[in-house]
């Protein structure tokens, strides 16, 4: 199985009143993000699901990529801040069969489950995304991560 980590775009907090949960996409986020999922269709990269944290700045972001990539979007409520990699490991159980699998989500949980499932020790960027294959038993090796300034 292949994984893609997509941290969600830049985000705004129009209302500091407001709960950090709240903040939605920015002109930036939505244009880097565009530009990112551009580049990785591009590549040939067809995920056959894309799955999103409900916040409004991981959902955003996974919106804009869904109509890039032409695929279904499922909301998943373990990606919110708190996600690991018992989390991950039974959103995956209840999506059996998908080959390609796109996550939208929140750091620094995607940094930890990408240093549980790998070893690595990265952060994915704003609009970043970070492909890991999985075997069998859901242990992963990085196969590469890229920062938006690479879709430029």
């Amino acid at each position: 199985m292949r994984l893609y980590f997509f941290r969600h775009g830049q985000a705004d907090w129009p209302h500091r009143n407001d709960s950090d949960d709240n903040r939605p996409l920015n002109k930036r986020g939505a244009k880097e993000t565009r530009r990112m999922a551009k580049f990785l269709r591009c590549l040939g990269i067809k995920p056959g699901l894309l799955m999103t944290s409900p916040l409004p700045r991981a959902s955003q972001t996974a919106e804009i990529a869904a109509e890039e990539f032409q695929a279904p979007l499922v909301e998943e409520a373990a990606l919110s801040p708190g996600c690991d990699v018992a989390k991950l490991r039974a959103i995956l159980k209840k999506h059996p069969g998908q080959e390609e699998v796109m996550l939208f989500g929140h750091e620094p949980d995607l940094s930890t489950i990408l240093k549980a499932l790998t070893g690595s020790r990265l952060k994915i960027s704003k609009s970043g995304v970070a492909r890991v294959d999985l075997d069998a038993k859901l242990t992963g090796k990085l196969v590469w991560l890229f920062p938006p300034k690479i879709a430029d």
